[in-house]
């Protein structure tokens, strides 16, 4: 019967191919169309996740407070309001300096490039590989000091206006989705457990609170790391006289959010710049901050990410370069918990299937090797006795 099917399906299309074939034309043109409506509204789903993961990031912090004896509706209150204090208080505080040091930074790139060549790693450069450092370090000069490469760079005046709109119109979707999704994180959870059979929606819903409170855990020790990483980069800029320590600061915080390669990243950024200040001052920043790096990794990663799910570390790159490569900065930032979560519902729903049908296959193996013994003792047993019937004639 099994083996009459597929034999049944290739007469039918022989059969009918006009019918056949018009079938399979319209199930590529629907999946085409599909996959041309899901990239148009990448961006809105870009906000629906961006926002989802804010919302189970502030989710541990309104369930503190529920604790206490609050109601849901004031802790979200309580912890929205406190949470836009604070971003108020540092854009306020961070915003003016840094705009004021980009301005410094920019004028002051003729004078830094001079002193830059009037010192020891600007001659060994220049025996190393000529006169082309030079003419490096004039194209680089004057690419930077003239505003309209600037403005070609993010698409002139009228594309930079469109994007700081758009920019802000994205900000207040995700604020609005965010405060939706955190009052209905509950519901959320009552509706993904109903869908799957009663039998199982006790141990659905335990899974989906822990991937809940795993992914909540790793975005706020995430947010508290990048803060210890902006601290640590302007105290070190501060105690070594390096310029532009709050200007630092703020990169330190944004590509210290980039998991596993973040601080990395910043580390070689942070030590080209100084290098153009004083060579001897760049090098002990790096030594600096590279033992802050080993103290991040072994000390402090362990004790904040302790309710984390644990990722190898083959697994933390493949997820950060796969997202990063699908959704840039928001990719590599949600990549990790993603993998987590995925390998989260491997190791608790994938794996115990597997390994109970594996003991179900061990048991019909088992049993096949009984019935096979069974056979051949009743045909020795059959064999004894047709041999025995000569000798009693």
């Amino acid at each position: 019967m099994t083996d009459q099917q597929p034999t049944r399906v290739v007469g039918g299309i022989l059969r009918h191919p006009f019918l056949s074939g018009f079938l399979l034309t319209l199930g590529g043109l629907a999946a085409i169309a599909l996959g041309m409506a899901i990239t148009n509204v990448s961006t809105v789903l870009v906000y629906i996740a961006f926002a989802l993961f804010i919302a189970l990031g502030l989710n541990p912090l309104v369930e503190l407070l529920q604790r206490s004896g609050l109601k849901r509706a004031w802790s979200i209150v309580i912890v929205c309001v406190g949470v836009a204090v604070v971003l108020a208080g540092i854009l306020l505080l961070i915003i003016p300096t840094v705009v004021d040091q980009v301005a410094q930074f920019v004028r002051s790139i003729p004078e830094r490039i001079a002193a830059f060549e009037s010192s020891d790693a600007y001659l060994w450069l220049s025996e190393q590989f000529g006169d082309q450092v030079g003419a490096f370090l004039d194209d680089a000069q004057r690419f930077l000091t003239n505003p309209v490469n600037l403005a070609v760079i993010g698409g002139g005046v009228l594309q930079v206006g469109v994007n700081i709109a758009t920019a802000m119109s994205g900000v207040l979707i995700v604020v609005v989705l965010s405060l939706y999704f955190l009052a209905s994180l509950p519901s959320m959870k009552v509706g993904l457990v109903r869908l799957a059979p009663a039998r199982s929606r006790q141990r659905v819903l335990g899974l989906a609170e822990t991937i809940a409170a795993s992914i909540g855990s790793y975005l706020g020790g995430m947010v508290i790391l990048a803060l210890i990483n902006a601290a640590v980069s302007f105290l070190l800029h501060v105690a070594l006289g390096l310029p532009f320590p709050q200007l630092m600061a703020v990169l330190a915080f944004c590509v210290t959010l980039i998991p596993l390669v973040g601080s990395v990243v910043f580390w070689v950024i942070a030590t080209a710049l100084a290098l153009v200040t004083n060579p001897v001052t760049a090098l002990i920043f790096a030594i600096a901050y590279l033992v802050y790096m080993q103290l991040e990794a072994y000390i402090l990663t362990p004790r904040v990410m302790s309710r984390a799910i644990e990722v190898p570390g083959l697994l933390v790159v493949i997820g950060a370069l796969v997202g990063g490569t699908l959704l840039g900065l928001l990719g590599a930032l949600v990549a990790i918990p993603v993998t987590a979560s995925i390998l989260l519902i491997v190791k608790q729903v994938l794996i115990p299937r597997q390994d109970a049908k594996t003991d179900g296959s061990a048991g019909a193996l088992d049993e096949g090797d009984a019935d096979a013994q069974q056979h051949k003792r009743r045909g020795r047993d059959a064999d004894e006795q047709a041999g025995a019937e000569p000798a009693g004639a």
